[in-house]
């Protein structure tokens, strides 16, 4: 068993999740200030990932990445920081392949949240960053774990733009995603078998957790009748 690019995955998926949870918690803040046709064309946007062939995602960001470009010149000319066929790279890709995952359910849950609690939060003294911290994060927390876990469930299983970004560079970019495949083309699926299987044992086991937790917010939800 090929332990290396799972825990890479692993390693891969936390980096991501944990970059977007920072990034898209006040996005989704402020993107619930903004007009609702302004709104509509950013949210368009954000969700093209979840539309996209990955190929064709992971096409222009290896372009918009390479050396060549001005991006990829002007990071490597000034930090050394090359994004292609490295592990930074693999996650500036995957924050943007998975970024409809982690804003989706953290947007749905503030504006599921009532206008009045946050415009009574303004009338108390509160500005919008403690209203954000104070008020709204620990009324969305369901949400919040569950952005969470779809994230990292969803860069773990991440394929084709990790491979044409990263391509496959044992214990550099060789998630578990494309160990299987290298496996599989060289007819060697033993391998191919054992990590595809700890993948989906992993994978039902995440959605098993949020299926759970969505149930049991459900039922605490619920109206009750006496």
């Amino acid at each position: 068993m090929e332990w290396g690019p799972l825990f890479l995955s692993i390693k891969l998926a936390a980096c991501t999740t944990l970059i977007l949870f920072l990034f898209c918690v006040p996005f989704s803040y402020v993107l619930t200030l903004l007009n609702p046709r302004l709104r509509s064309f950013i949210e368009a946007g954000s969700n093209l990932p979840l539309v996209l062939p990955p190929t064709v995602l992971g096409f222009y960001l290896l372009i918009f990445l390479s050396p060549t470009s001005a991006l990829g010149e002007f990071l490597e000319s000034t930090i050394s920081l090359r994004l292609v066929f490295s592990f930074e790279g693999l996650v500036f890709a995957s924050c943007i392949y998975s970024f409809p995952f982690m804003l989706q359910p953290i947007l749905a849950g503030m504006q599921s949240l009532p206008r009045q609690i946050i415009e009574l939060s303004y009338i108390l003294g509160k500005g919008r960053f403690q209203t954000l911290l104070r008020v709204i994060i620990p009324m969305i927390k369901p949400h919040l774990v569950k952005a969470s876990m779809m994230t990292f469930a969803h860069t773990i299983g991440e394929f084709g733009v990790v491979l044409m970004v990263g391509g496959n560079l044992p214990g550099v970019t060789r998630v578990a995603s494309v160990s299987i495949y290298d496996h599989f083309e060289k007819m060697n699926y033993a391998q191919a078998h054992y990590t595809s299987l700890v993948l989906l044992v992993f994978s039902f086991t995440l959605l098993w957790f949020l299926t759970t937790l969505t149930a049991s917010d459900q039922t605490r939800n619920a109206p009750k009748f006496s």
